[in-house]
């Protein structure tokens, strides 16, 4: 009896250290992936440019005369925090502030940029998330802790282009996730809508639906505690970090965007988004797009339901 209750015991730990050891390194995997990171910006131009061949003549013209500018904040944890800014060509009270994605910068949102400076004729701030691009910060957010960044930067956007500016927020990716997650909070009167393209209901439901995909774990144990140490470790959990539950505090217009072929964050997550917030909103399911492609592949009308979305709430 003894021997089993031995063996027993040795396989409690051995199960309880292996998941301790895999917490630690789901955690480490996805909140400080810097080997995935593409940012101190060197690569980035090249990739977009390749990507995105408009961006070079529009970058090049933004230089030429010194309107691609960097800026810096400190949050209120103490980090230093970047974004570029660029005025729209003539002076408008039509800002845009865009957010990027999972281990991107804000060059990486350049074609956004181009989208609403150079199609749209808008005032643009990209602010790069804690963790990524030239901003400090411990450990990428996941959108949770940045949406507080980027309502600060909404303010320095604001105090940038004049008082009287109306603002939308736009966001890929993590960066609609943050953007939802920011919708919920209270908005100050210069922000008038936001547009958020192939955003995550939740930390945990992606971490869960990646977890599925790339492992091919289930959410227990694993989920439970790599959670419970972010917490620890950074102040918020998987669980709270959700979009769905802030979507549905906001009152403001918004776009959801979102491929029908997307399985980086399934397609099926912008259903409950949708449904969960209330009007005014609108749904743009793109035919063929996998993850953060919609614009890539659908430029001119990508350009004119943003145009026509955002025309009906900026003046």
């Amino acid at each position: 009896m003894k021997k089993y209750i031995y063996i027993m015991i040795i396989i409690l730990l051995v199960l309880t250290g292996c998941t301790i050891g895999g917490s630690f390194y789901m955690l480490n995997f996805s909140l400080t992936p810097n080997a995935k990171i593409l940012s101190k910006n060197a690569d980035s131009y090249p990739f977009m440019y390749k990507n995105y061949p408009f961006l070079r003549s529009w970058v090049d013209s933004l230089r030429q005369v010194d309107a691609l500018r960097d800026t810096f904040i400190i949050n209120p944890e103490g980090r230093q925090l970047h974004a570029f800014y660029v005025a729209a060509p003539q002076p408008t009270n039509k800002t845009a502030v865009i957010v990027h994605g999972y281990t991107d910068n804000a060059i990486r949102m350049f074609m956004i940029g181009y989208l609403y400076n150079r199609d749209l004729a808008y005032n643009i701030l990209l602010p790069e998330l804690q963790h990524q691009g030239d901003s400090e910060g411990p450990a990428i957010q996941m959108g949770w802790k940045d949406r507080l960044d980027v309502l600060q930067w909404m303010n320095i956007a604001n105090h940038i282009f004049g008082d009287s500016t109306q603002m939308v927020i736009h966001g890929i990716s993590m960066g609609a996730a943050t953007t939802m997650m920011v919708s919920g909070e209270k908005q100050q009167p210069f922000v008038k809508c936001f547009i958020e393209d192939c955003g995550y209901t939740s930390v945990w439901d992606e971490f869960a639906h990646e977890l599925k995909s790339t492992f091919h774990l289930p959410p227990f144990p694993l989920l439970y505690t790599t959670s419970w140490l972010c917490e620890k470790k950074y102040g918020w959990n998987f669980k709270e970090a959700s979009s769905l539950k802030q979507v549905a505090k906001c009152d403001l217009p918004m776009f959801f965007i979102h491929g029908d072929k997307d399985t980086y964050v399934p397609t099926w997550m912008v259903y409950p988004l949708y449904e969960a917030k209330p009007e005014p909103k609108f749904l743009w399911i793109v035919p063929g797009a996998t993850h953060a492609v919609s614009y890539k592949e659908n430029k001119k009308e990508y350009t004119e339901k943003v145009r026509e979305f955002v025309g009906q709430y900026i003046h």
